[in-house]
């Protein structure tokens, strides 16, 4: 068999898929994603970027992966998913290139609200195309490692940036690091990720959500969710460069929380079967919730780290859970209920860095943000609690 005929016989690898997944969303969402975390001490410094500005840019990416997820979902994308999926892959890393020559709040802003868009593509098409080839497989476990790629790149993009501060390079240069990571890593997803879905669901015009108190309580949950991850996952770094003021601590804080996010979906598993997803949800809400109060009550450099352990070791899987929880409690309208989901957690993701960010900006410290984001997450576990069938 020839590797054209393999990449695109029905019956294809699923572990092809899933590392095919993996490398792709190390570019969408570890990089494209989530690298400027680690780069916006340098930018605050280099580009006099205040934290207020800073929230902006950030709710800009926020936004964009909104308007993608939505765009992704129309009925233009049947048939489109492989030539979307891989465009989106080159979109991604051409955007972080184009933050390297940028100048300006406004600039940054529009860049990186196409970034987000990329990312929603590549998550969608790729989510569609690989879950169809592990499906076929029957091994939809393998899915851990499809979003264990955004541990991955966010561990990658700890040591390049650390790497570039070691030899005093500045965040332009950082940025035209990740853009070069970036196409490392798509040219083995493109390949790996060789042909589209192997069945796409015929349209079909699904009913109304169903009135359930219960609905209502995980998509609200959900979007407070957002708001409260978003803060650390956007501020840690600039945290740990205000209080600690090391750009080796700076990589080793973010570097664990790669880590920790790598095998996250994987191990909250057990905790799904054992207690169920709503209660595991929230479980996951009140474990980030203390890691978030720990970055900046906690004294030392302990902090931090327990921060970046504890949000790197479950916000993807409480992205996971919330979703399932919420197919769960209306399973007939499947994209209906993953449209009003996205929107809830999309909504909170914008408002999440804006508000922490002027917050900021108004008292001179990110602590106030921080312990605001830790209430958020245990007023949503508690939401969701109220959710138990």
């Amino acid at each position: 068999m020839t590797a054209i005929e393999f990449r695109n016989d029905a019956k294809a690898a699923p572990l092809r898929y899933a590392v095919g997944g993996m490398f792709a969303m190390i570019v969408a969402m570890g990089i494209g994603r989530f690298v400027f975390t680690p780069i916006l001490p340098s930018m605050m410094e280099g580009a006099g970027l205040t934290p207020g500005q800073a929230g902006l840019i950030a709710s800009a990416n926020y936004a964009g992966y909104l308007i993608g997820a939505f765009l992704a979902a129309q009925a233009w994308g049947g048939g489109r998913e492989l030539v979307s999926f891989r465009l989106a892959l080159w979109a991604s890393a051409l955007l972080c290139f184009a933050m390297a020559l940028a100048d300006g709040v406004v600039a940054f802003s529009v860049i990186r609200l196409l970034a987000g868009l990329a990312s929603a593509f590549v998550m969608v098409f790729g989510l569609t195309i690989v879950f169809s080839r592990l499906a076929a497989g029957g091994r939809l476990h393998l899915s851990w490692l499809h979003f264990g790629g955004v541990g991955v790149g966010i561990g990658a993009s700890a040591v390049l940036v650390t790497a570039l501060i070691s030899v005093h390079l500045d965040w332009r240069a950082e940025w035209g690091g990740a853009a070069i990571l970036s196409v490392l890593c798509l040219l083995p997803a493109g390949f790996l990720v060789g042909a589209g879905p192997l069945s796409v669901d015929a349209p079909r015009v699904e009913p109304a959500l169903p009135r359930s108190p219960a609905l209502f309580a995980v998509i609200l949950a959900y979007g407070i969710f957002g708001f409260g991850y978003i803060i650390t996952a956007t501020f840690l770094v600039a945290i740990v460069r205000a209080s600690h003021g090391s750009y080796v601590f700076e990589g080793l804080v973010w570097l664990a929380t790669g880590i920790a996010a790598t095998p996250s979906v994987l191990l909250w598993t057990g905790s799904v079967r054992r207690i169920g997803l709503v209660q595991t949800f929230a479980l996951g809400c009140m474990v980030e919730a203390a890691g978030v109060a720990a970055s900046v009550i906690v004294p030392g450099r302990i902090g931090p780290l327990i921060g970046g352990i504890l949000l790197g070791g479950t916000f993807m899987a409480i992205t996971a859970i919330g979703l399932q929880a919420a197919r769960e409690l209306a399973p007939e309208a499947p994209r209906r209920v993953l449209a009003m989901m996205t929107a809830a957690f999309g909504i909170g993701q914008i408002i999440g860095p804006l508000a922490a960010g002027y917050l900021a900006s108004a008292n001179g410290s990110f602590e106030g943000a921080s312990l605001a984001a830790a209430a958020a997450l245990t007023l949503s576990a508690a939401i969701a609690i109220s959710a138990r069938p």
